[in-house]
């Protein structure tokens, strides 16, 4: 199975269409939007190509292969105009055996896990800072960071996770990150 990760997107159209024009080389079975998509919260700036109508649309576009689950800058009036469900605020996908949970971050976090067990998956997005580790008790946890707003270096940054392996990727396809179950 193939995933691919895409977090706090906060409205950026370019660096939106810059990952997903690299979904159509690595057809995922599915798309991972893990919150904050179209707006940026008074903490943020504007991000680079900031346009949240056409975020929406493209993101549209691929609405039958998306999951996505809503962030803290995410509201009820984004899911007008968006043709999936985004709101809620975890999700479940089991991939090739392995149960992954998927939220935003702003509730479970690695401070504050949900029910998990070892072999477990938690992906999260909100600290728009990539990591990929398997914590104490046997979770593997991954965040893909930002593709709009880094806070680790100026580099944006997406995941992919195909053949056991989760990988955080900066928008040249450089890897920065890996981690293989």
């Amino acid at each position: 199975m193939k995933i691919l990760f895409l977090s706090d997107l906060h409205g950026s159209y370019d660096r939106a269409k810059t990952v997903l024009d690299k979904a159509e080389k690595l057809n995922p079975d599915f798309i991972v939007l893990l919150g904050d998509l179209l707006y940026h919260g008074p903490r943020n700036p504007l991000p680079e190509g900031h346009d949240p109508k056409a975020t929406a649309t493209l993101l549209n576009s691929y609405k039958d292969k998306i999951i996505a689950v809503r962030g803290n800058c995410d509201a009820e009036v984004d899911q007008m105009v968006l043709d999936f469900p985004m709101m809620s605020d975890f999700s479940w996908l089991a991939a090739d055996g392995r149960r992954i949970f998927l939220t935003h971050g702003h509730l479970w976090n690695p401070e504050n896990l949900p029910p998990l067990t070892a072999g477990d998956t938690f992906v999260y997005g909100h600290v728009h800072r990539p990591k990929a580790y398997t914590d104490e008790n046997g979770i593997n946890i991954w965040n893909p960071g930002s593709c709009s707003l880094p806070k680790q270096s100026d580099r944006p940054t997406y995941a992919t996770f195909e053949g056991n392996t989760f990988r955080v990727l900066e928008l040249d396809e450089t890897c920065i990150l890996e981690q293989t179950l």
